[in-house]
This record gives C-alpha cells, structure tokens and sequence, in this order.
C-alpha cells in the first residue's frame, strides 16, 4: 500500500493541508517552515498504531502535549486533524482505505486530549464512525483510539499494521561511533541509529548477506579505497560492528571499523541498508548531509532502483539540495513546496504552480527551479556583529 492523499488541519506549522502523494516525493523549503513536522504526522500515526508503548495519549504526551502539536497560526480552540488516503498502486482512481482523526483538548482538569471522531472508510464505504453511543455513555473512551486496540480494530487491522511498520531514517554518525561510550537507552524506534548495527546483526544470514552485498557495491563505488564490507562479532564483548578494507600501498590494507568511518559513510551504509529494509512508507531526513555534491546528484537514481524491487516501498524525503534534485528523472509532481505565510506553511505541489510547470516544460532541472524560490529573502543582509 501507499499514501496517496494527506489531509491536516491545524497540525504544527500547517493549517490546511490536501495534497496527493506520489511513491517518491521530495519535500522542500526554508529552514523552519516544517519539513520535519510535515514526516513527523507519520510518525504520529506510526505511534497511535503501536498495541504497546504507544497509543494516543503517549503520542501526544512524547511531542510535549497537544499544544506543541497544535499550529501556532490556528484560530481558537482548533481542532488537530490528520486525514490519510491509502490505495495499492498510484493508479487506483479512488482509495483502498481512508483513516481520520480529530483531536481535542479539556478545557479544564488535566487537560488531556481526546478525540472529537474517527473515522474509517474502506472501498468508500464508511465502517467506523466516532463517537458512537458507547463513546457517548463513557467520554473516557474517546481518550484512546481503535486503530491501537486489537479488540476493535480488527475490521481495519491493515491500516494499523501499515502504520505500524513506517520507518525513519536520520542517521546521526556520533551517535553510532560512540555507542559504547553513550552506554544509554537507545531511543524508542532508534530514529538516530545508535541501534543500527543491532538491526544488521538481527536480519537472518541470507538477509545480511545479500543486503551487505548491495551496501559493499554502492558504497565502495562511491568512497574512495574503500572495499570489502562485512559484519563481524568484537571477539571480548561480542559487540556488532561493520569493518571494511581500505586499500594502500601495502599489500595487505588494514581493516577499518564504524568508529573510524567518515561520517558520509556511514550516513550512506545506513541509506542502503534502510531503502532495502521493510515495505512501508520509508521518512528519509535530508540523506544528502555529509555527501559529496557529486554523490547527492545520483541520490535520487538510487532512490527509484530501490523501488524497482519485488516489494516496492514509497519514499517521502525532505531536502535543501539542488542536487539531490537535478536527476532529469525527477517530475515537478513529485516535489512538494513549502512556503511560510503568516497563516500556516503552505504545501504546493510545484507543477501546479504555473511559474514553476513553464520553466520545467522548458527542460530546466527541478532542483534549480524550486530551491532557488526557498532561500529566505533577507539572506543576503546576514552578518556577525561586535
């Protein structure tokens, strides 16, 4: 399955939000105008879905209540809605499912959100319909959504699996090369990575195999010198680790583990190993940080090869690079723009907007069209001060 149409209102930066989807979309903008919130509505459907650790009051709670979640632009007492079409293939005419929620807050007491509806649809026709007249008798039911009760959600139970294996990737470098040192709690769904090396040591042998063969080929082709990846066991504490072989004029190179890799590379290793892991929606946050402008540039062919497998997966990533977006292969269709107004981050899909649809049509690159409009206007007037 896949996303095909996305729905928000009054959620962080966004105050309306209906935009269609494409398997690979891109999603760009200035600094601050909600990138990462506009992934993180994922995640938060991600977390109501979990049966455990999770839930609706825990997804607001860990995103520091609703009033963080609540756009600041919204009017008084807004209510946070998430709506989400899901089809099987981009060419299906109407959607397969579709699941809404609405979200409110007491107004006194403990404050604590609860759901003003949800609502299933599947093959248009409308299966869950809340509040219903149990909710109605007991108001602490409207406090805990179906989608993460096994005991109600059985009629839906696909949406809450789909939901249930999105998966996101921000690999940050120092948090994987000290691991052992940090010696802490890896966080819930490790977005991080610290706990990547755990998931290469938890696939089945013929998995890694072939997963760390994909990784050697594009890596290698990619770092200077750089051979041979292979997972290995630390023989005293039995910890996981990646090594690889860099060449020199010795004949017989040293090998090399994670905690000397450049931070490009290891950034890269997790991009191979997260497109090929899983079949769910895949949150990629700015994968072209710490790479070589030479390698962002064929980015985005790696991204289409991945989808091109047996089970093909939908990519939604956010970026500043033009780069990334030079690819002639890449559509105005499937590059979302974000621009900032005074009532809300605005998404467009850029070959609506006409300015934009004239200058592609003339066969100018994507990325040289749409990040020119997201610098900030005053850009220019930055300086330091004494």
């Amino acid at each position: 399955m896949l996303v095909s149409n996305l729905k928000l209102q009054n959620w962080r930066n966004f105050r309306r939000v209906d935009v269609d989807l494409r398997p690979r979309q891109f999603v760009v903008g200035p600094n601050a105008s909600g990138k990462s919130n506009l992934l993180d509505v994922f995640r938060f459907l991600r977390d109501i879905a979990k049966p455990r650790g999770g839930g609706l009051q825990e997804a607001i709670e860990k995103r520091g209540g609703l009033s963080k979640v609540r756009c600041l632009s919204a009017r008084s007492k807004p209510e946070v809605v998430i709506g989400v079409d899901l089809s099987d293939s981009e060419s299906d005419r109407a959607p397969q499912w579709r699941y809404e929620i609405g979200i409110r807050q007491e107004t006194r007491g403990f404050r604590q959100p609860y759901l003003s509806h949800e609502k299933v649809w599947h093959d248009g026709e409308q299966i869950l319909d809340r509040p219903d007249d149990g909710d109605r008798h007991d108001r602490e039911r409207l406090k805990q959504t179906y989608l993460e009760q096994v005991n109600n959600n059985r009629p839906f139970r696909a949406v809450g699996d789909y939901f249930r294996k999105i998966s996101y990737t921000h690999l940050v470098p120092q948090m994987l090369r000290h691991s052992a040192a940090l010696q802490g709690r890896i966080i819930e769904d490790d977005p991080f990575g610290q706990g990547f090396l755990e998931r290469v040591a938890s696939a089945d042998s013929r998995t890694q195999r072939s997963r760390l063969a994909a990784m050697s080929r594009i890596v290698t082709a990619a770092v200077p010198k750089l051979q041979d990846i292979q997972f290995e066991r630390d023989e005293t504490s039995g910890r996981p680790h990646l090594s690889a072989l860099y060449s020199h004029w010795r004949p017989n190179a040293g090998r090399q583990r994670e905690d000397q890799f450049s931070d490009g590379t290891l950034r890269l290793m997790a991009l191979v190993w997260s497109l090929l892991d899983g079949d769910s929606l895949l949150l990629l946050e700015e994968p072209e940080l710490s790479l070589h402008s030479g390698i962002t540039e064929k980015l985005a062919g790696l991204l289409y090869r991945s989808q091109q497998r047996r089970r093909k997966r939908q990519l939604l990533i956010s970026t500043h690079s033009a780069e990334l977006l030079s690819d002639p292969g890449i559509g105005g269709e499937e590059v979302l723009l974000l621009s900032p107004t005074n009532e809300g981050t605005e998404v467009s899909v850029s070959s609506t907007l006409e300015d934009v649809r004239s200058i592609l049509n003339a066969g100018v690159p994507v990325g040289e069209v749409v990040i020119p409009r997201t610098k900030p206007g005053n850009a220019g007037q930055m300086k330091l001060s004494y």
